[in-house]
């Protein structure tokens, strides 16, 4: 398998969410297919949760043995445990409720109401998330081996909670950052680095929206990691935009591969 950079357009929102949803489930087979488990990034925002809820509406959802599947997430935000901002809940509702996934296979973010004896809160819980990856990574590894990352790009270019010229893109020991910074609310969040995010067989950007047209154009078309975050995005094997025809309207048509 070759590393492949490609951007399929679809009409509108609706359709883009359903075409990844029926292709992450076909995806999901093929690697249940070839290997004991799976392990999935998953990511936030309204494109993101669109997807799930797509993938719980379709009919192909039970095709999948849930129960050997693992989910990770790219961020997740510093707020109470049941907060309805928390990608966490968002995910559980749109999916991960309806589905027969073993709680252990749900590896959520910490959060900022959970029982803490540490004076800084935030940074033991990406100690705890890094020891979690670890804990579930092959031998010599620091975290799992992921089948398909999630993520999704802001207005700025960023991808999970690391945004331009903030430290959290440069990283490169860490497995996984407190954020204390964040330019939107709420200032704290966790997130994975981009060497994990990198560390995916394949890695699927879902976009949607005409003011994602300009980062989505500048990381295609060769923009630093500092200035857009998502152009230092690259799965192992294969790298993906998923976008609907209002956020490709800066994309060069030759990398544009229609999904009408």
């Amino acid at each position: 398998m070759t590393n492949e950079r490609r951007v399929l357009v679809h009409q509108n929102k609706k359709a883009l969410a359903g075409s990844v949803a029926a292709r992450f489930l076909t995806n999901m087979v093929d690697v249940l297919q070839e290997q004991d488990e799976a392990n999935v990034v998953l990511t936030g925002g309204s494109v993101g949760i669109a997807v799930l809820v797509a993938i719980n509406e379709s009919a192909a959802r039970d095709s999948i043995d849930w129960t050997r599947v693992n989910f990770w997430w790219g961020d997740e935000r510093w707020v109470p445990r049941g907060d309805p901002e928390r990608n966490e809940v968002q995910a559980r509702e749109a999916l991960l409720d309806h589905i027969d996934v073993p709680q252990r296979n749900i590896h959520a973010f910490g959060a900022s109401d959970d029982p803490s004896d540490e004076t800084d809160a935030l940074t033991a819980a990406a100690e705890q998330y890094t020891a979690e990856l670890l804990a579930h990574a092959p031998a010599g590894a620091q975290y799992p081996r992921f089948d398909v990352t999630f993520l999704g790009v802001g207005p700025d270019g960023h991808i999970a909670s690391l945004f331009p010229h903030g430290s959290g893109i440069r990283e490169s020991a860490a497995s996984v950052i407190a954020v204390r910074d964040s330019p939107k609310p709420p200032a704290g969040r966790l997130s994975l680095t981009r060497p994990v995010l990198n560390s995916s067989d394949r890695v699927w950007l879902v976009l949607a929206g005409s003011d994602k047209a300009s980062a989505l154009g500048l990381a295609l078309a060769g923009a630093s990691r500092d200035e857009v975050p998502a152009a230092g995005i690259k799965g192992r094997y294969r790298t993906m935009f998923f976008v609907d025809s209002d956020a490709a309207a800066q994309v060069p048509e030759s990398l544009i591969t229609s999904a009408y």
